[in-house]
Order: structure tokens, then sequence, then C-alpha cells
């Protein structure tokens, strides 16, 4: 009986990872064997059940996938690059509240990889995270959308300020209202600075913040059930990065920008 496809796919690692790793265009026997990690026999049986089901073909000791085998990896790839990255981390991402993603960054979600759960103690619940800070101060740019900020922002903002980083921040509404209530003098200073830029955003805030450099993205969630703790995820990718600055633009082009108070 012929196996499913589904089942050839992905009842097999090996499999799974032949497919994968042939995506990326042809390859001789040997690259794909020191590739993966294991030997030409353990590979030569699922290389026969690759080609068997028409996903794979060869020339002499060269591999490549068929039109049908580069379609269905075509669309495998994101569902396997999606799940892992919920899989890495799926207490964090099951736990939390995830409709203030755009829909079309959500969909790109999988650009999360390589993400850190961290899990501050409770003497460092209120300390920012220092890897983050230190990659910041080394940053031509720091931008963060964000429901808070920290007891010591305009400290922080100020010695950023001093090794010439820009600073653009979007914040909620209801943030920027204590903030005029609470430290209008802190917020007027820094808005005379050529390198801080200050946008409010008019709309419901469901994270505490999202906030990158040049160097790692942080995002801090507020879970599914409507509770606040003080874990959040350090992602230190280029496509990470690439995807917090499309996050950010979403946010500043639906925002008004702060030019005086």
């Amino acid at each position: 009986m012929e196996k499913a496809l589904l089942d050839i796919v992905f009842r097999s690692e090996k499999r799974k990872n032949i497919l994968l790793l042939l995506h990326d265009g042809a390859r001789e026997m040997e690259g794909i064997f020191k590739t993966l990690g294991t030997s030409r026999q353990a590979l030569l049986p699922q290389m026969k059940i690759l080609e068997e089901s028409y996903l794979v073909v060869h020339y002499d000791d060269t591999y490549e996938l068929t039109p049908v085998g580069k379609l269905i990896v075509d669309e495998m790839a994101p569902f396997i690059d999606t799940a892992d990255v919920f899989d890495t981390n799926i207490e964090y991402w099951g736990t939390r509240s995830l409709d203030f993603i755009p829909s079309h960054l959500f969909k790109r979600i999988s650009e999360l990889r390589r993400c850190e759960v961290v899990n501050p103690s409770i003497v460092e619940a209120h300390e920012i995270d220092r890897r983050f800070y230190e990659a910041t101060k080394r940053s031509r740019s720091h931008s963060a959308v964000t429901a808070l900020l920290h007891p010591n922002f305009t400290e922080m903002a100020y010695e950023l300020i001093d090794c010439g980083v820009r600073l653009d921040f979007v914040i909620y509404r209801k943030l920027y209202d204590k903030l005029i209530r609470d430290n209008y003098s802190s917020l007027a200073g820094l808005l005379r600075n050529d390198l801080v830029h200050i946008f409010v955003f008019p709309g419901k805030m469901d994270f505490k913040y999202v906030s990158y450099n040049d160097h790692c993205i942080m995002l801090d969630l507020i879970r599914n059930d409507g509770r606040i703790d003080n874990s959040y995820l350090l992602c230190s990718s280029n496509d990470a990065l690439q995807w917090g600055r499309e996050f950010f633009e979403y946010y500043v082009n639906r925002s008004v920008p702060l030019t005086e108070i």
C-alpha cells in the first residue's frame, strides 16, 4: 500500500530534513549527509522513499526536489518555522493575548526565531534587562511601542542620548496622560532633544511593550486572562529585528506625533 504524503513528509525526521535542505537547491549526496550529520547508508533508504513518492529526483550523485516536491516544501517550510517558534516557548505564547499583532505580521510570526523567555526574580522584577540595555547603548537607535515606562526612564533616556542613540517611542494615550500629570517637565525636556521622537497612540494597547535596538527585540505581553507578570521574550535574529521594525511602523502610522506639550 502506498504511503500517504503526509506520512512520508512528517513521520520521519530524516526525510523532513532532507526536503528542507533541498529547498535551497540541488545537493550532492555527500553534502547532504554531512550537513545532516548522518551517513550515506542511513540516508539511502529515505532517499528511495522520497524518489518513489516523486518528491525528489537524482542524477549521478546529485539530488533535487521535483516540481511536486518543491510545491509541497514551499508550503511546508513556513508551517514548520511557525511551529518551531511556538513549540520552543509554547507556554509563554499559549498564555498571552496576541490580538494586538497586525494580521500581516501575525502570519509572519515565524520570523521571531531564536527567542528566549526571561523570567526575572522578584528582586529583578523592575530592572531593565541588562543585555538589552547594554546592546541599546551600542546601537544607533532604540524604538519602542509601550504602555508603560521604567521608573528610571528619564535617567536612562539621557544616558542613551549621551551615547548618541536616537530614541523613538509610540506611547499609549493613557501613559501620555499620566506623564503630563506626573512628569510634565521631564517629558518636555526630552522633547526638546533632537534625538527624541514621541508619538501618541490613541487606541487600546493590550500588551506592555515591544522594544528593539540594532541587536535584539524584547516583547513583554499580557496574559490572555488579563493578568500581568514580569516574564518577557528576548529575540536576536535579523528576521526578528525586521519584524520589530515593521511592527513599530504599523503603530507609528496610526499615532499622532508629539511635537510640543
